[in-house]
């Protein structure tokens, strides 16, 4: 066995082809002590990895390398759930401010960027376990990763309440707000945004994962795979955002009719996209009662902008002015929203109106 902790990375990679540092020769990891509460404090690094699969990298820098693991769904901010941790090889100390693409074909091909950085003090390491207190700019709390089988098969575990107490899980399922038939309103207490047809829908976004629910609350998840890809755009983001899916009448049809089995092969021949025009949940906590200004601002924070979704633009202003423009257009009508209003799930409300075009 090579005494070179790097061996490994080195062997993945080539470094003709890919930016990745390759690192001086590491001497080999010193046998596991039962505790490191008297360790000095390290660095540590987050990488979003947009690879195959969007993931997150944590990389704790140790003896001389990065130890290092990768998180299909971030870091937990509940104690109350476990996420899985797949342990990699050690990586060079120069991983800790590497970002960029690295080509596809190669090895962990994608971009990558640093979500997270800072310290870290190493309270306790054992066989397959090890227990850190991280000191970041987003992440700060107490972890433990432990070994749940083979050597790659870890899962991470914090140890401390939430950062943010009030903190919780978004709905299962938001059934959508709906809007009442109505005239064009005058006067900049109103938004405006195109009237568009197509499929009612509330995303779900869990850190890279995505859960697409019709109006009645029908799991659309799997018939809409290239629309879930707005995961990788979203990151490590949890919210629900309202929208419609849109596209040829045929190829939505398509889409609602075709087996699951085929629904990478409809995708291809039936393109489609997500518009979103609300957020009603983020980071642990409903938006609703919030004022559409801003739940919009929330929304357009989130530069939701991709090849299968789009957020629907919206105009502040003259309701008669701006239907008259979108009757020159030759547009179906406009849907009205009054800036200050809440969003009541499920409800028809008249804070938005649907204005119809003959």
């Amino acid at each position: 066995m090579s005494d070179d902790a790097l061996a490994e990375y080195r062997r993945k990679r080539d470094f003709a082809a890919t930016p990745e540092p390759s690192g001086e020769p590491a001497p080999a990891p010193a046998a596991d002590s039962t505790t490191a509460s008297d360790e000095p404090a390290g660095r540590f690094v987050v990488q979003q990895h947009d690879a195959t699969r969007l993931h997150w990298d944590l990389r704790l820098e140790a003896e001389g390398v990065l130890w290092s693991w990768a998180l299909p769904r971030c870091l937990p901010w509940d104690p109350q759930r476990n996420n899985l941790a797949v342990h990699t090889e050690d990586h060079p100390l120069e991983y800790l401010t590497f970002e960029g693409d690295i080509p596809s074909g190669t090895y962990g091909a994608g971009h990558m960027f640093v979500w997270d950085h800072g310290t870290y003090d190493l309270l306790e390491r054992a066989d397959g376990k090890v227990v850190v207190d991280l000191h970041g700019q987003r992440v700060q709390g107490r972890y433990a990763l432990f070994r749940t089988g083979a050597e790659r098969d870890w899962m991470i575990h914090r140890m401390d309440p939430p950062a943010d107490p009030e903190r919780r899980w978004p709905p299962e399922f938001v059934p959508p707000m709906l809007a009442r038939p109505g005239e064009p309103q005058e006067g900049d207490e109103w938004a405006w945004e195109v009237r568009m047809s197509g499929l009612r829908v509330m995303t779900t976004l869990l850190a890279g994962a995505v859960l697409i629910h019709g109006a009645d609350g029908t799991d659309l998840s799997e018939r809409f795979i290239d629309v879930r890809r707005i995961g990788r755009a979203s990151g490590s983001t949890e919210a629900v955002v309202d929208g419609l899916i849109v596209g040829e009448p045929h190829h939505l049809e398509r889409r609602m009719t075709t087996a699951s089995m085929s629904a990478r092969r409809a995708a291809e021949s039936a393109p489609v996209k997500l518009m979103l025009f609300d957020l009603v949940w983020l980071d642990g906590h409903p938006r609703w009662d919030d004022p559409w200004d801003e739940r919009r601002k929330e929304l357009e924070a989130l530069e939701l902008e991709g090849p299968a979704w789009s957020t629907v633009t919206a105009h502040r202003g003259d309701g008669p002015a701006l239907v008259a423009a979108a009757g020159q257009h030759e547009l179906t009508g406009l849907v009205g929203k009054r800036r200050d209003a809440p969003y009541r799930p499920g409800k028809t409300s008249p804070d938005w109106i649907d204005v119809r075009l003959p």
